[in-house]
């Protein structure tokens, strides 16, 4: 017999990656890059459940051993959309959030505020979340998603490239520069995710390499909500040794 979850949180955890070998499993602090994740996730208040969904069985058994409901999943997935979609496929829910596993700062209140929005319009299919950047660095900085969206907070377009682009002859509005940077978590209406999963990969997909951008070029709406908190997503050494600072700044040791 089936639960009845209404949201369902979802960490897709894959043991491969190519720019920092087995990142999930390097320790931060003492603590597994996954379990930062999944600890900060666990703190969400409105989430239902959390599973990590993984294909290795050295993720799966570091995983169960700080506590987490793991499921098991393919080794061929190529996103962690694919990933998600199967581990959600017997579950009885209405809305799916899919949680970077790389994201060991990510902030719960990020989280419980995209299932609020979820559940505060049923006619939204697919959500996401911007922060205003503060950093400079981050304008230009290619690893970091710009988002620009229309005036009813809905994304147009997604970017690597720093978007909105100003001209030189728009000095009148240069102290009103706002560049958002996109946080990798998404919520799904589940019935949209099999949609979205089953989409051909789009052009501006391709170019990008942003999975999101198929939905928008299939003519979807993805809801973007504006949040205060900033995340850190783990691709490389150097991102590495960043969030281990920061967690050594607020006295985790």
């Amino acid at each position: 017999m089936k639960n009845d979850f209404s949201i369902v949180g979802v960490i897709p955890a894959r043991y491969a990656s190519e720019r920092l070998p087995h990142k999930l499993l390097r320790k931060i602090c003492g603590k597994t890059l996954l379990q930062w994740t999944w600890e900060n996730a666990s703190s969400s208040h409105m989430l239902d459940r959390l599973i990590i969904a993984c294909d290795h069985p050295d993720v799966e058994d570091v995983a169960k051993e700080f506590g987490a409901e793991v499921i098991n999943t393919a080794v061929e997935h190529f996103s962690g959309t694919d990933r998600l979609a199967e581990a959600v496929n017997d579950i009885d829910t209405k809305i799916v959030i899919n949680i970077q596993a790389d994201e060991p700062l990510i902030h719960p209140l990020i989280i419980d505020n995209l299932a609020q929005e979820m559940l505060s319009n049923p006619d939204i299919v697919m959500a996401t979340v911007k922060k205003k950047i503060t950093d400079d660095n981050e304008i230009n900085n290619p690893n970091v998603v710009k988002v620009v969206c229309d005036k009813s907070d809905f994304a147009i377009y997604f970017s690597r490239f720093s978007l909105p682009y100003f001209r030189k002859d728009t000095e009148n509005i240069q102290n009103e520069k706002i560049y958002y940077k996109h946080l990798g978590i998404y919520a799904y209406n589940k019935e949209f995710l099999y949609v979205f999963k089953n989409l051909p990969k789009s052009y501006l997909e391709k170019a990008e390499k942003l999975e999101q951008l198929r939905a928008l070029e299939a003519g979807y709406k993805i809801k973007v909500i504006e949040t205060q908190f900033d995340s850190c997503g783990v691709d490389t050494e150097e991102d590495l040794q960043q969030v281990k600072r920061i967690l050594l700044k607020k006295g985790n040791v």
